[in-house]
Order: C-alpha cells, then structure tokens, then sequence
C-alpha cells in the first residue's frame, strides 16, 4: 500500500469548483483513513491552507507522503517560482520535509472538451512548480545545516 495514493481537489473540469464548498477540514480524517501512502491534495486555492495544514499534520503518520498543491491548474495566470517556493516554506512548518512533495492541485483540462489551458500555460506553470520546489529544497536545506551548527 505504500506506493498506492489518492488525489483529491474540489473539482476541476470546465473550469469550476463543483465542491469548493465542501470544507475541507471536515473530510480530511476520512481521507487519512484510506489504506494507501501517497496523498495528493489541492491547497493552492484553499484560502486557510494554515489550518489544513495544521490537521494535515495531526492525521498523517510516518509512513505517509504528501504532496501538496502549489499550482493552480483554473488560473491562467502563472505563478511566480517564488510563490512555489514559499507555499512549500508554509506547508514544512506542518509537514516533514522528508515526507513533502509538490503537485499541481488538478489536472490541466482534465477532460478532452475542456481547451480552456493552453499547453504553453500549463507548461509554465509545471517549470514555475519545478523551479519554485527547487527553490524551497535549498532554503530548506541551508536551514537545515544552520541548526546542526
């Protein structure tokens, strides 16, 4: 079950949130009860990424990975690697770096009708998740050797 995950987002197709309103802190001890290892998990968008964070925290166990979502597949707009870079700062304060990872929060235009992201933009916004994750990983690691010493 270790190399088994689950992706779960508010819905992304055509563009809409279909259960953007489903609070996410109210389904996440449901998730963390599935037997697998890997979790997947919108955040970009959540306005209280803190917070689920924090119970992120609370229901994960040392065999789990997470990968949290640091792009924003509905948006055109392409976010900067710094801005990567700092929502993996935010979610290392919760999660331990050995069991974080970065993903997108959903697909890009995950059904064959929906054209709405043009390949170039999500090209874009995968180097933007690459380079700001890489970002991370060296501040991460440069404060990592400040504390050994």
């Amino acid at each position: 079950r270790p190399r088994l995950g689950v992706h779960v987002c508010a819905g992304g197709d055509k563009d809409c949130y279909h259960s953007f309103d489903v609070d996410y802190l109210l389904i996440l001890p449901a998730i963390f009860e599935l037997q697998v290892g890997n979790f997947f998990l919108q955040l970009s968008s959540e306005t209280n990424r803190s917070q689920i964070l924090s119970r992120i925290r609370d229901l994960m166990q040392p065999w789990h990975r997470i990968f949290v979502g640091v792009i924003n597949p509905l948006k055109t707009r392409i976010e900067t690697p710094e801005e990567v870079c700092e929502r993996v700062l935010e979610a290392a304060i919760y999660i331990p770096i050995e069991q974080l990872g970065t993903t997108d929060d959903c697909g890009f235009s995950p059904f064959d009708d929906d054209q709405s992201t043009s390949r170039q933009i999500s090209f874009d916004k995968i180097r933007a998740r690459i380079q700001g994750t890489k970002l991370a990983e060296e501040k991460l690691n440069i404060m990592r050797m400040e504390k050994k010493t």
